[in-house]
This record gives structure tokens, sequence and C-alpha cells, in this order.
């Protein structure tokens, strides 16, 4: 919760390390107008910062996302995504120090490996440059892009100090400077156009309510020659597929959480049929990377069906570049 005291405080905070923003134009989150400050002069909304993270979500959308949020934070608590101890968040994604979800984050470092040594590493003018990590979580990624020597702005709807934004205190003695941190949902982003070198969407893609819109919000904020990247959403080769993954997901968790966790429509998943629509929509083209995440791995599709079982997701990485 934002009081007067935080609010003036997050305001210092935000203006005494004004050059942690390296340059980056804002703008307000609800009517696009042009940003100097924290506050729009047009519309009156409020951009407070506290403990380095500016709320750009307008009320509205906050009380839009609230059931949301709620239930995500319930599930991903009970699931164990976070830890009192530091070393988990300096670990991922390479060490689940917990051991609750081994698997999956040796998925996502694979993706991350390949991410940086064959796509960002070999994109023009992506070196060094401004990566905006969409979906950041507690901001894993950020950090490690921070080592790597990137310039990264981290966006999510969540700010706990557990699995949201706040987590990401849990680098800051690690690296030179903090990297900005922004709660905002990601059609409505509070940056001005052209801005960034590259804009990721961190296993967050999936969440799109309206995927046009959201891509479209993307490729807004990418230069000219910059690439938007899809990283871990999953895809399947056909809408049935896709449709019965989320039947029996809603259902898991009705039954272990009390929720279906289905308050808001998302995209959910991709399909050949989905990229290329968006390839339409949006005039854009995407370049399908495919990271090996070993054999056992590369074998379940065929294990499904033998077993005649519902497809598996599979992960790759889509990228397209801004002309």
């Amino acid at each position: 919760m934002f009081t007067a005291a935080s609010e003036r405080e997050g305001r210092k905070t935000f203006l005494a390390n004004d050059h942690l923003f390296l340059g980056v134009r804002l703008q307000c989150s609800r009517c696009r107008a042009k940003l100097d400050k924290l506050e729009c002069d047009f519309c009156g909304l409020k951009m407070p910062a506290n403990n380095g993270i500016v709320c750009a979500l307008p009320p509205d959308r906050a009380s839009h996302y609230a059931h949301f949020i709620e239930d995500y934070e319930r599930i991903r608590a009970a699931e164990g995504r976070w830890s009192r101890k530091g070393d988990f968040y300096l670990s991922l994604p390479y060490t689940d120090v917990t051991g609750r979800n081994s698997k999956q984050w040796k998925i996502r470092a694979l993706s991350y490996d390949y991410l940086l040594d064959r796509v960002l590493k070999q994109g023009r003018r992506l070196d060094g440059g401004r990566v905006l990590d969409l979906g950041a979580g507690n901001c894993w990624m950020s950090h490690r892009l921070a080592l790597a020597g990137y310039r990264p702005f981290a966006v999510d709807l969540l700010t706990n100090d557990q699995d949201g934004l706040g987590a990401a205190e849990n680098f800051r003695g690690h690296l030179r400077a903090m990297f900005p941190r922004f709660q905002a949902e990601l059609a409505r982003l509070p940056f001005q156009d052209e801005q960034f070198d590259a804009v990721i969407f961190n296993a967050s893609f999936h969440y799109a309510e309206d995927p046009v819109s959201t891509l479209s919000e993307a490729l807004r904020c990418v230069r000219s020659g910059g690439m938007v990247i899809i990283s871990d959403t999953p895809w399947y080769s056909s809408e049935e597929s896709g449709r019965r993954m989320v039947a029996e997901r809603y259902a898991s968790f009705l039954e272990r959480y009390g929720t279906a966790s289905d308050s808001i429509r998302s995209l959910e998943y991709l399909t050949d049929d989905r990229l290329r629509d968006l390839e339409q929509q949006l005039s854009v083209r995407w370049t399908i990377h495919s990271p090996r995440y070993g054999l056992k791995w590369a074998m379940r599709p065929l294990i499904a069906r033998l077993s005649n079982r519902r497809e598996p997701s599979q992960f790759r990485i889509y990228t397209t570049r801004k002309e």
C-alpha cells in the first residue's frame, strides 16, 4: 500500500537516482502524454515510486487485475516459487536451491543461455543496449542481463518481495547499480516510443489478454532495427492440444487451490496459426529458434502419443526485428 510518506520517499529516490533510468523518457500509462515527472499534468495520474518500484498501473487497471494477482500470488507461493534465502534468487536460473522446481528452472536456464549467446549477442546494435524485460517476475533475467553488460528495465504486475519486483532487492549488493523497475501492464507501457534495443517477453506473452495490442506495444517501444523476443511461452501443434492443456490446468488449480485462476482471459499458448495471424496483423516476420533441452525432452511428444496422452507443450524462442 502506498502511503503519503512512502510516495514522498519514493519520489526522492526516483529523482536522486534519475541516472539509473539511463535517459529513458516516460509517458503516462493512461493517456500517453509525455512526462518529465511522476505525475501527469493532463489526466492527473500519479505514478508513485515505492522502494525503487514505479507504479505505472492506473487505479482502474489495478482493480481489473486485483483478483488475478491475488490468485497468482497464492498459487505461486503454494508451488514454492520463492525462498527467504537470498542465494535462491542469485542462483537463478541455473540452480533452484529449494529443489522444488528444478526441472522447470533447467528449461529456463537453457532458454536463457540460448537467448544470450545465439540471439542477443548476434544481434546488431544490441551489445550493451537497453533491454525491456516484460513479465520480469522476481527479476532474475534482469539481474543476469545486467551482469552480462546490458541495461535492463524490469516490468511486471507483481511487486511483492518474494516473487515480484520487490525480490530484486536481493541483487542490489551484487550489481554496480540497480536496474529500474516498473509495475505496469504489458499492453500499456509507461515509456515513450523507440527507446529500447530489445524487448523480451520473459515467459509472459501467454498472459496477454490481447496479444495483438500487447505485441504492438512492444514494437512501439523498440528502436528501428531492434528486436522483439518471445521466450518460454508454450507452443502446441494444434488448438485442440492447447485447449486441453488449459482445461486440465484450470481443473487442477481448482482442486488444489480452490480457484481456477481464470479471472482474466489470456492467450495461454501459441500455435503456428496464431503466430501467422500476428504476422499478418502487425506486418512482422518471425524467426523461430529451437534450443536443445536434451534427449528426454525431445522424446516427450513420441512418448505422449504412444501413451495416448495429450501432446506436451514445447518451448521455442521467437524473434522479429522492427524495420
